[in-house]
């Protein structure tokens, strides 16, 4: 009876919204809801991947302006609000100078550039994600079929332990109704609703129509996005020819975006 209700809410909460019910339910779905088998099957052009993973390239960035297109489609495709207040800020992707964004890796003598260029930083989809375990109620989940880590927001109850468990502050949490901070509704995607949390889905409900995620496509080539998996893929090339680095890599989470420093080889062995 609790499975039934919670399939309908799903439906009528999406139609609500004058949706196409397909690719959203693909996205949050099809990892083991038990919305019907129709309404999640991924289209004939879906991109697929065993392990989803993403590679920055830090040279092309040299400063904040060049993140900020990046940045707003972002937003514009998922709907993120616009509050004033700072305290209420939803973010999925955003700019952080490096000494924020690799705390472990600076050291007193780096030049002043360096310390402050700008790092576009999101949910890592970690290979170990600390923010599933932490979920009490599955609301947020690792798909196994390609690695992304993802969301039911009918779930969430807004205990936030998710944001307490993850190491990289990519989650946040809904203080007010976001809807009437919407600059502009795109109708395609799910708004949220007060008392959720909110992340970085890796554009899976783009996956699902055979499109890159948003900020790659806005990147101007500075952003690949490809299967780990795959010896031959895009982003495994990039990471044999240049120096990368990750995210907290001492904590153990194996994220699944990765930043090139430099060139001359991956620091990813089991990449390399």
């Amino acid at each position: 009876m609790e499975d039934s209700r919670r399939t309908f809410l799903k439906l009528a909460g999406v139609a609500a919204l004058g949706l196409t019910t397909k690719p959203v339910l693909d996205a949050y779905a099809a990892s083991g809801g038990k919305v019907p088998d129709a309404l999640v099957k991924r289209g004939s052009k879906a991109m697929t991947a065993k392990n989803w993973g993403m590679v920055i390239d830090t040279r092309k960035f040299t400063s904040a302006e060049d993140l900020e297109p990046i940045i707003a489609v972002c937003d514009q495709t998922h709907n993120i609000p616009k509050f004033e207040n700072t305290k209420h800020e939803i973010k999925w992707i955003w700019s952080a100078p490096y000494h924020n964004a690799f705390p472990n890796k600076t050291n007193k003598y780096m030049d002043a550039h360096s310390h402050e260029v700008p790092f576009l930083v999101l949910c890592n989809h970690c290979e170990n994600p600390p923010c599933v375990r932490a979920c009490p109620t599955k609301a947020t989940f690792k798909r196994e079929s390609d690695g992304i880590v993802l969301m039911d927001f009918h779930r969430c109850i807004g205990c936030r332990f998710c944001m307490a468990a993850c190491p990289f502050g990519a989650r946040s949490f809904n203080f007010r109704d976001p809807e009437p901070f919407i600059p502009k509704i795109n109708p395609k995607f799910p708004r949220r609703m007060k008392g959720v949390v909110e992340k970085c889905n890796f554009c899976a409900e783009r996956l699902a129509m055979g499109k890159v995620p948003a900020c790659v496509e806005a990147s101007d080539g500075a952003i690949a996005f490809g299967d780990l998996d795959d010896p031959d893929s895009n982003v495994r090339h990039l990471l044999h020819a240049n120096y990368t680095i990750r995210r907290k890599q001492s904590l153990g989470t194996e994220p699944s975006v990765y930043y090139i420093v430099g060139g001359g080889g991956s620091e990813e062995e089991e990449h390399g």
